[in-house]
């Protein structure tokens, strides 16, 4: 079962204040002249007094995590090594615009994404074909185009922006015709007792750096892995995702190259799925016995 916590935070904000206002609007005087009149101490009932103490909180951690900041925890490696699994991450909100909670619908916008930035956004589903049309569908092998998407919270880095023309081609990336170039930093080194690190040193995972271009004409540099003893991950362009990056979408890759489900398997991420662009690492556990907290990701900035 998968919770929305928008969603919840936005229903108890509504529950609290309706409960609280209806009853100082019908009920809270008659009480109170009631209480008064037979010389009783006045006190709100429970359902009342617990709406007023924690109607205000709750509507402050849902304007702070809707408008301003909202953490995220990493799952997977699909991003590694940039940010690893046990990651805590803070999503700037109003980057690209503010939106309204649990709905996403962007009413004030403050900036689109730009080529390199690392963001969050709601998983949008695979392409399957249905009847000759392309349909989003929650089965990565299509056997059910029409199995629901899950309402799930996914980080990429764009690649392509509106209007781009992205090529991949196993290890080859080119962004308007131009190869994006990269360096070898070295083999990756991590710690084998952890699985998602033994699988890249398993595969002989090699670090390197993408000097990837921005539209101003300045570089974003950061770190991205490769290892092509895992597997052989599909093509940009191909028969579900064109060269072209369509307007309103951005084309999305993890860091992890080889693994990484991105938009190489599903195509472009609209925009509407956006919820904000991940700028801070304020905690990293790598589990017990395997590290525990890593103090060095604490604060680092991600770029």
């Amino acid at each position: 079962m998968e919770f929305d916590f928008s969603a919840i935070l936005l229903g108890l904000t509504a529950l609290f204040g309706v409960v609280w206002g209806l009853d100082r609007l019908f009920f809270y005087k008659k009480r109170k002249a009631r209480l008064d009149a037979a010389g009783d101490e006045y006190r709100d009932p429970a359902p009342v007094d617990w709406a007023r103490s924690l109607f205000p909180v709750v509507l402050v951690v849902l304007l702070l995590r809707s408008f301003v900041a909202e953490p995220f925890r990493i799952p997977s490696g699909s991003m590694m090594p940039t940010l690893d699994v046990g990651d805590f991450i803070l999503v700037n909100k109003f980057a690209y615009g503010l939106r309204l909670p649990a709905f996403n619908n962007k009413f004030v916008d403050l900036g689109e994404p730009k080529r390199g930035d690392v963001v969050v956004f709601r998983f949008p589903g695979y392409l399957c074909e249905d009847g000759g049309k392309l349909v989003r569908s929650g089965d990565l092998s299509c056997n059910d185009p029409h199995a629901p998407v899950p309402q799930q919270n996914w980080i990429k880095r764009v690649i392509g922006l509106p209007g781009d023309s992205i090529e991949v081609h196993g290890a080859d990336l080119r962004v308007n015709g131009q190869p994006v170039a990269t360096d070898e930093v070295g083999p990756y080194l991590g710690n084998p007792q952890r699985s998602v690190d033994q699988i890249m040193l398993n595969m002989g995972a090699t670090v390197l750096t993408e000097h990837l271009p921005r539209e101003d004409g300045s570089t974003v540099n950061h770190t991205i892995a490769r290892m092509p003893a895992y597997n052989d991950p599909l093509s940009i362009p191909s028969d579900h995702v064109p060269s072209k990056v369509p307007a309103g979408c951005y084309l999305v890759m993890g860091d992890n190259r080889n693994d990484s489900l991105d938009s190489r398997w599903w195509g472009c991420m609209p925009e509407k799925n956006l919820a904000g662009k991940a700028f801070l690492i304020w905690m990293s556990w790598k589990g017990w016995g395997t590290g525990g907290v890593d103090f060095s990701r604490i604060g680092t900035v991600i770029h």
